[in-house]
């Protein structure tokens, strides 16, 4: 998907976490993202924010609930384009088909772990 953490971040999650990633942004032009972990309620959510990035702003919950013997991942983001009105316009089709593609292709990987 051309995603990739750059740094090292620990193990266990923890508020104040740095993580740095490149990805293939527009065209698979490569951009560096900065996303810092604002929330950490363990095991139920945490929050990543970015501080550096493609988005203006970018606030991505990821909440875990224990459902039926296994764990319901439900993803919240907000997120606001850069550069105005041709944001808004690319956003419908780049933009949005591309975050669709990213969760898309992170739910058929964790569906491979379902028992």
């Amino acid at each position: 998907m051309g995603f990739y953490i750059t740094n090292d971040p620990p193990n266990k999650m923890r508020p104040g976490m740095i993580i740095t990633y490149k990805i293939a942004a527009l065209f698979g032009i490569p951009l560096n993202w900065v996303t810092e972990i604002t929330h950490v309620v363990e095991p139920h959510l945490f929050v990543d924010e970015q501080r550096f990035g493609p988005y203006k702003f970018w606030h991505h919950t990821h909440i875990f609930e224990e459902q039926d013997g296994g764990v319901m991942m439900t993803d919240i983001v907000y997120y606001g384009l850069p550069f105005g009105i041709i944001g808004n316009l690319v956003h419908p089709i780049i933009i949005r088909p591309r975050l669709e593609q990213i969760f898309n292709y992170r739910y058929e990987v964790l569906e491979r772990y379902r028992f």
